[in-house]
């Protein structure tokens, strides 16, 4: 017991670490238990403070606040009524038609191929596996095909949560950004008058959340709008579903490119076989991936976020799971957050390290 005692109050003697620590769990408390119900109003702050980067470089060229929210405010909604009523039905259509029409067509010539295994690799593969393997890898195609479409109609365009986001999103969008100031104030008016820690770690995840959020979605938005163009010339069988997978792949670092290649890879092959088509398809996907890896995201990202690579999967696995897309796309400024937090929380120095101390000031 009185290790535990110590132990709390080492790290617990400071009010402001209280405060931050009560803050934090209250606010991780709200969201885990009534996230699914406050959703509309969450996704509208993240929209209003990927917006805030507009809004603010208009005010930084002699901009009222006023006019530069309208102005914003009103390319958001002519985006969203282009991705609603523009991208959304072609990318259902092509959904629908790979997965109706293409999909058998590909797992036939795909079993052609898997059938003739057996003559040319007798000694390693038998044709009893082969017809095994293929009966349960049709079997699992025709459930993922039900599943996809079956989600694709009642999940996604569920008419309530359609109507409820259309009418609720873009109204609380706007007074966030209209009034941001007065909500912050009411806010901090409810908070303790000293507060510097939490303030050092706002800041600094601020600095490094707003940087990577806003730069991800134009990094998005530019690769997505690059492939689709390159995948139209090429005349590629549903370029704009393959963009947009390509284009959200930039979410996930290390595995979203991986994943997303095989099937722009996979769907180029079937279209055209072992042609000239498929390798000029193929290189101008390398090249994409290359160009966005190498150009694109030094331009955008001005700030580099310092995590490691286990840090960053770990990350997306935690967060994913507890609040899937957002909780990937956020996965990175969440632990950046929790890198800040742990860097201004007290820590209890080893000997070794006091000793350390105590020989430099000597």
């Amino acid at each position: 017991m009185r290790v535990l005692t110590d132990w709390f109050r080492r790290y617990f003697s400071d009010p402001q670490v209280v405060f931050l620590a009560v803050f934090l769990l209250v606010g991780f408390a709200i969201v885990l238990t009534m996230g699914r119900m406050l959703a509309p109003v969450l996704a509208s702050i993240v929209i209003a403070y990927l917006l805030e980067g507009l809004v603010s470089f208009l005010q930084r060229h002699g901009w009222p606040r006023l006019p530069s929210v309208l102005v914003v405010y009103s390319l958001f909604i002519l985006f969203v009524g282009l991705f609603l009523f523009g991208v959304m039905p072609l990318v259902s259509r092509q959904v629908t038609d790979l997965v109706q029409q293409q999909l058998p067509v590909m797992i036939s010539k795909g079993q052609q191929e898997v059938m003739a295994l057996p003559e040319r690799y007798p000694d390693v593969v038998s044709t009893e596996q082969i017809e095994v393997m293929i009966g349960t890898i049709r079997t699992e195609i025709a459930n993922f095909g039900q599943q996809v479409v079956s989600w694709s109609f009642a999940s996604v365009v569920s008419i309530i949560t359609l109507l409820i986001y259309i009418i609720l999103v873009p109204l609380l969008v706007f007074f966030f950004l209209k009034d941001r100031d007065l909500i912050i104030g009411w806010f901090k008016g409810y908070l303790p008058e000293y507060r510097k820690i939490a303030g050092t770690v706002w800041r600094d995840v601020d600095r490094q959340i707003s940087n990577y959020v806003r730069g991800k979605f134009w990094e998005i938005l530019v690769v997505w709008a690059v492939s689709y163009v390159t995948f139209s010339a090429f005349r590629l069988n549903y370029a704009m579903l393959l963009s947009m997978l390509v284009g959200l792949s930039v979410i996930v670092p290390y595995i979203g490119a991986s994943v997303v290649t095989l099937p722009v890879l996979l769907i180029a092959w079937f279209q055209w076989g072992w042609s000239s088509q498929f390798a000029w398809l193929s290189g101008a996907y390398f090249l994409i991936q290359a160009l966005d890896g190498n150009v694109l995201v030094p331009l955008l990202f001005s700030e580099v976020v310092n995590l490691h690579p286990i840090a960053i999967i770990v990350a997306i696995l935690v967060f994913g799971g507890l609040w899937g897309f957002w909780g990937v796309f956020f996965a990175i400024p969440l632990a950046t957050l929790v890198r800040a937090i742990l860097s201004v929380w007290p820590r209890h120095e080893t000997p070794a390290q006091l000793t350390s101390k105590t020989g430099s000031l000597g």
